[in-house]
Parts: structure tokens; sequence; C-alpha cells
């Protein structure tokens, strides 16, 4: 596996100087983000698009430190019912162009979460139906079959037009696809090109074992994330993990993003990274450092020092 880094990450920084940021860390693989939830600090999607010159100069910039580009990644809401949800359509659509015309077969991004009927205007995450009240489970028929799989058949085959050859949805919260067995509902109805982009740091406050899930996935591993987090045991013990303050707020939440090795320790890395390799998957692993407990210069360091002792070469 190799080291990669989601620049956002050094949104601060210019172009240029993120490039050079990350050359001196020895870091020479990167995921870029194209719009959606992020503000694309570091790419200009239409200029790209529009401009054979600005493409030239974009990769020649890449090229000067020998750094490659992995994967693009528009992860945002494709399926809200409003204005979002088309903007991002947009995006996606976009950024599946771009990947073709940069020769980039791996496009990052999340399955997008739709509202719970035609009538709706706000996307309605269900994480929980038994039998009452029945309308939960009639919400989640119409999230899935007249509004997801539809879409994802067409998106999977304008991906095939533009030469994308995988795309990782992550495990995120407030998706329809959060975790493997969603995943797996996902992809058995429109194909295999869909997989996850494994993100062990959402998997852990939801309660789930993230080596486990690795196993399970197997060739649907994608992409991974390199990104921890850590349980607050005085807080999540009396309070559970359903956490609704804010992300600033490190000390009064539940759990928190971390830098990698500040959650899980190294040897639990060492067998995650162990197993996803066993399960067939060798490509990138990206760094996504969202540490607030700490500056953004401390938080890269701790986590590449992290990754770099234990991912599975």
């Amino acid at each position: 596996m190799k080291l990669s880094f989601v620049t956002d990450s050094l949104g601060h920084l210019p172009f240029e100087e993120m490039l050079d940021t990350l050359a001196e860390l020895k870091v020479d693989t990167i995921e870029m983000t194209t719009g959606g939830w992020s503000p694309a600090p570091h790419l200009r999607l239409d200029e790209l698009l529009e401009s054979d010159v600005k493409r030239s100069e974009f990769l020649s910039e890449l090229e000067k430190r020998n750094i490659t580009l992995c994967a693009l990644n528009c992860s945002g809401n494709p399926l809200d019912p409003g204005e979002l949800g088309k903007e991002h359509r947009e995006i996606t659509e976009k950024t599946m162009e771009l990947a073709g015309l940069l020769g980039v077969k791996k496009v990052i991004m999340m399955s997008g979460l739709p509202a719970g009927s035609p009538e709706d205007k706000i996307p309605n995450w269900i994480t929980y139906t038994v039998s009452w009240p029945p309308v939960l489970k009639d919400i989640l028929d119409y999230q899935w079959n007249e509004v997801a799989i539809p879409y994802w058949r067409g998106l999977v085959e304008k991906a095939e037009a533009c030469g994308v050859e995988k795309i990782a949805l992550e495990n995120f919260s407030s998706q329809l696809v959060y975790n493997p067995e969603t995943l797996f509902r996902l992809r058995n109805a429109v194909g295999p090109m869909v997989g996850l982009n494994l993100d062990p740091s959402h998997l852990i406050w939801m309660g789930a074992d993230p080596i486990l899930a690795a196993r399970e996935l197997g060739a649907a591993i994608h992409h991974v994330h390199g990104k921890d987090l850590r349980l607050e045991r005085h807080l999540s013990a009396i309070n559970g993990v359903l956490e609704t303050k804010e992300v600033t707020d490190v000390a009064n939440r539940a759990w928190n993003y971390v830098a990698v090795g500040c959650g899980q320790d190294l040897q639990w890395w060492k067998e995650f990274f162990s197993v996803v390799r066993m399960m067939g998957y060798n490509e990138e692993v990206s760094l996504e450092m969202e540490d607030l407990t700490m500056s953004v210069e401390a938080g890269i360091k701790t986590s590449i020092s992290a990754l770099l002792q234990t991912l599975s070469f």
C-alpha cells in the first residue's frame, strides 16, 4: 500500500505551497477535492474542464515534484431533493469528466441521502426500524428503490463512459451507504464499479469493528482513508455515541476525530492494514487529518509517522 494525502488538510496554503509542503514531508501521492462539501481549495473544476493549457499547467506542477494524483473526491449529497442536490450532481458529473481528461481512474464520493418522500424537502437518515412506526420502512423503500438505485445506475454509466474504473463511497454518517451491508445493497444493484472508501473512524463511533468490516468487504474495498477516532470514555459511556455537538467542541463531545495513533494504538493499525492487504487491497491510503485537539502541522506529522510505521507495503 502507498501513503496518500487528502489535500484539504492543507487548504489554508496556496496550491504550489501545499505541494511543496507535501514534498518536504516525503508524501508523493495525493487525493484532491473538486467540490461538494469541500470548497476545493486547490482545484478549479470548471477551469480545468475548459482548458487544455490549464490542465497541462496543473499536471506540470505535480510532475515537478514527482507527485501522483491517485483520485478525485467530490463528496457531497447528490440525492438531496433541493438545489444543493442539483449542484452536487453537476459537480459529480463534471468530476467524472475531469477524471477522464486527467487519466484518473478512481473517484471518491458519498452515496447521498434522499428525502423521506417525494413531498419532503430535507434529507432523512433512518437509523432505526423494526415494526413500529411502519412509516420508517416505507421511507427506506422509497429512498432506495425510487431515488438511490435509479440515480446510481445512471451515474455508473456516466463514469464508465469517462473511463473511471472505481467509485469509492465513504462510509459516512447521514448517507444511505454508511457500512458494508448498505454498500453491498447498492453494489448488488448497480455493479462492482461501486465499492467502499473504507474509513475506519466512522465505523468505530457507530460501534463496528473496521478490521472485521475489511474482511467482509474483500474486493469491495476500493479506497482507504487513514483517519482515526477516539471515543471519549467518560462521556460516551454515559450518553452513548449519538453526538450533536459541534466538532469544535472537542472537550465535551462523546467522540472526536484525532490524529492517527491517538485513538487506536499502532498495533491496532498494523492489524487493520494487514487484513486490508490480505483481502486484496494494495493501493493508496489517504491521510485525512481532522484532529482539532492539536495544530494542523502537529496532526499531520503525527499521523504520517504512525501510518509509515503501520502500513502494509
